[in-house]
């Protein structure tokens, strides 16, 4: 069976590491991270203050940047690498080093369990394991306004480009007196990096291209810095709007010494005052827009209390009806200009019209539900119970 890609990299980098054990090679000491090809990059300013700050180095390879922070930045680091070689090879050099912490994990696995971290830093490291299993594992490990700072190949020393979607492709790791190893590694563009970062609450903050420094090398990276935001915010997952496949109305009950207002429709049915929620409106504002612009009535929505949500469909729309009591209004109901509906008149409720409009029929038997009145059914989930406001005129 064909290894997935992420175990085909645990594979190459356990190769990688025990080549190096073998060979008893011994990187130079860091005295800033070195974020691009060659040691290019901003060094340690992208991590900002690191004193007494939880840090991890994720795919910390030999931790020599973890161990400079450790040293010379006063930070605590957590130095995690899937390949046990690696962190032999760490162990080695640092085992004595005060604020760092050595281990051997699964990132993804690390991330679900840590205590939350002010920074997240990798260099190199993200591209080889799947960004939809990591990135939901980093947002949630970093603590709100915490920073993420890491590196990706952009695009190889041959000059080949990023991918366009998200999928892993082979690339070729050097091992120095060795043979090759061949690793699966996730080389997206900045524009789908930074869309599935933000898709995982995550704010991008500045995108830096950082190029090999040798003329006939192509190499190039990108350095992401990321914040996770201290307000959890919304997005979208598309520009296109989605296909409508529903309505949002509203009914609104007065009750009066009369009993409860209903108007004549002139297609002939006999309505509550009500209709269509406008986009980014309240429904209490949508009930006292209404109310005003078919009767004239002046309302305030602190005087509105809904009473539930009525849910049938008309044809493959779904229909959404919030019935809502009025408890105060202001004038006398009349007809209005350039209204469908008019002929405001007070039932009793003992003598309501024939000819209800089905969601006035649904809203009066859901506040009221020993009223006989016959009506296609419709799924109601009432608001919270709420007490009838003093203001609220009983109906005969």
């Amino acid at each position: 069976m064909t290894d997935t890609p992420e175990k085909a990299n645990a594979n190459a980098w356990r190769a990688y590491g025990t080549h190096h054990l073998q060979r008893g090679t011994q990187p130079a000491e860091a005295d800033h991270v070195e974020w691009g090809p060659g040691g290019t990059g901003p060094g340690d300013e992208p991590l900002g203050d690191l004193v007494r700050k939880r840090v991890l180095d994720l795919g910390c390879g030999t931790a020599r940047h973890a161990a400079h922070l450790a040293r010379d930045r006063g930070a605590q680091v957590d130095a995690v690498d899937a390949s046990a070689p690696q962190i032999e090879r760490a162990r080695a050099r640092y085992h004595r080093q005060p604020g760092l912490t050595l281990a051997v994990a699964d990132a993804v696995a690390h991330l679900r369990t840590c205590a939350p971290y002010d920074v997240i830093y990798s260099v190199h490291a993200l591209p080889y394991i799947d960004p939809y299993r990591l990135l939901p594992a980093l947002a949630t490990a970093l603590r709100p306004g915490g920073r993420l700072v890491f590196t990706v190949l952009h695009t190889n020393s041959l000059g080949d480009g990023p991918a366009t979607s998200v999928t892993a492709r082979p690339e070729t790791l050097r091992l120095a007196g060795g043979e090759d190893v061949t690793v699966q590694m996730w080389v997206l563009g900045s524009g789908l990096w930074e869309d599935l970062l933000v898709e995982y609450g995550l704010e991008v903050e500045t995108v830096t291209a950082l190029d090999a420094p040798e003329a006939d090398n192509h190499a190039s990276y990108r350095l992401f810095e990321v914040r996770r935001p201290h307000r959890i915010s919304s997005r979208p997952r598309t520009g296109r709007p989605p296909r409508a496949h529903a309505a949002l109305g509203v009914g609104a009950v007065l009750g009066g010494p009369g009993g409860v207002l209903l108007g004549r429709h002139r297609l002939g049915t006999w309505e509550l005052p009500g209709g269509s929620v406008e986009p980014g409106e309240a429904l209490q504002q949508a009930v006292v827009r209404e109310l005003a612009e078919e009767t004239g009535l002046i309302a305030d929505p602190a005087d509105v209390r809904l009473v539930g949500t009525l849910l049938d469909s008309v044809g493959e729309v779904v229909r959404m009806t919030v019935g809502a009591v009025v408890t105060r209004w202001h004038g006398e109901p009349a007809d209005q200009d350039g209204e469908s509906v008019g002929s405001w008149r007070w039932w009793p409720l003992d003598a309501l019209p024939n000819g209800l409009f089905v969601c006035s029929a649904q809203i009066l038997t859901a506040w009221r539900p020993m009223l006989r009145i016959d009506h296609p059914p419709a799924a109601f989930a009432p608001f919270a119970d709420q007490p009838l406001n003093s203001g609220e005129r009983p109906p005969s």
